[in-house]
């Protein structure tokens, strides 16, 4: 069993491997990045808590679902002591169940989306499992993992600041991870 209220970059490895639930949709989680609050110029609460990132601030083990660019619905995972603003980013996953409802909500123009794309990338896996910003500090209810999977932890991408941190982790050789998933080599 997790325990949510410790920091985000103990947190993250952790979910790798789990399972969550949502809306119609089962996700294996493969790939998640660890937001530390205060100390990190990257996470959406560097700064302190906001109306729009309030719930990383509340309880342990709820959702913090919130708009990037203005079209996606990214999830995060809140971690660590209420107060301290931490957050795990779920970055990527493999669709378990309810795959034609992902489907469904990730089609676009006529395309077919790639099984392995269908939960690849934040905004992506948040559109698969039907994130709304209704969810916005819902608990959060994960299955567990079966067994620990092998991972790895590098650099966070698409962001500008902080970047380097090692805050990155996921599941190597999966196809539902995020590119460049080179690390470490």
């Amino acid at each position: 069993m997790i325990d949510f209220s410790a920091p985000a970059d103990i947190v993250a490895p952790q979910l790798l491997g789990c399972y969550i639930s949502h809306n119609g949709v089962t996700i294996r989680l493969t790939e998640v990045e660890a937001y530390l609050g205060a100390e990190d110029a990257a996470a959406h609460t560097y700064r302190g808590q906001t109306k729009r990132n309030a719930a990383m601030f509340g309880p342990p083990g709820r959702l913090y679902v919130y708009l990037s660019y203005g079209i996606h619905l990214n999830g995060n995972i809140v971690c660590a002591p209420e107060g301290t603003g931490q957050g795990c980013l779920m970055r990527g996953g493999e669709i378990i169940e309810g795959e034609d409802l992902a489907r469904q909500r990730r089609q676009a123009n006529g395309k077919i989306i790639p099984y392995e794309n269908l939960a690849r990338g934040p905004g992506n896996l948040g559109r698969a499992l039907g994130f709304s910003l209704e969810d916005n500090g819902t608990p959060i209810v994960l299955a567990p993992r079966e067994a620990e999977p092998e991972w790895v932890a590098g650099p966070r991408i698409g962001i500008s600041k902080n970047k380097g941190a090692p805050y990155r982790f996921w599941i190597p050789r999966n196809k539902t991870v995020s590119t460049p998933r080179g690390y470490p080599k």
